[in-house]
């Protein structure tokens, strides 16, 4: 008789309904902080807008808290541990396609250094033999050749340039007050970073090998 909103409801209306009723009714059954977790979840769920993979995951660990505050009160028939295990079954899915992404960047960063490479080994091994014409080409090829060099260099500073970063990420999370730093990625995309790092240096390790 005193619900902001009657049955039947979505999903918008439950979280209105959680808003509305949280001091009087919820707030009473979970703890109160709780509340920012609902706000999150309406600010986003019922935005009609899309979102990345860092909101999903978010949105996927909040839904995760809010399950098991109410689990301390009752498993509702069931219902309850069944919805947590859904979410975190999402969180798993999520993970594998996260890394399955980053492994997929850090093919085409490789595919791109050995085609570089070969480029490079076939430009030296080509007889010098130039016409006129050829020597007229001369200064746009060597400045292509060039540019693959930088192209080169600036794919192993930003090889560089990461692992330092989530280096001192790394120390950062082990000791707080060993390293002070501006922006801080968060510690699953250092650890991803550092097994992409990883697969690359493996990679290279095969083509020297070959």
């Amino acid at each position: 008789q005193i619900l902001y909103l009657k049955p039947p409801w979505t999903l918008a209306n439950l979280l209105k309904c959680y808003k509305k009723h949280w001091m009087a009714v919820f707030g009473y059954v979970v703890p109160r902080s709780l509340l920012s977790t609902i706000e999150c979840l309406s600010k986003h769920l019922c935005a009609d807008k899309p979102f990345d993979s860092s909101t999903v995951r978010i949105l996927l660990q909040e839904s995760k808290k809010l399950l098991h505050a109410f689990s301390t009160r009752s498993d509702y028939n069931g219902v309850l541990p069944h919805a947590y295990a859904e979410v975190t079954k999402l969180c798993e899915t999520l993970r594998e396609v996260r890394a399955a992404l980053v492994e997929q960047d850090l093919s085409e960063d490789i595919m791109v250094l050995s085609e570089n490479a070969a480029c490079e080994k076939m430009e030296a091994t080509t007889p010098n033999l130039q016409s006129t014409e050829e020597k007229e080409l001369h200064p746009s090829f060597h400045a292509a050749h060039e540019n693959r060099h930088q192209e080169i260099w600036s794919v192993l500073e930003g090889v560089w340039n990461t692992m330092n970063l989530y280096s001192i990420e790394l120390f950062q999370k082990l000791d707080p007050s060993a390293v002070t730093i501006a922006a801080k990625a968060s510690f699953e995309e250092a650890f991803l970073g550092l097994q992409k790092l990883l697969a690359a240096v493996k990679d290279i390790r095969e083509g020297i090998g070959r």
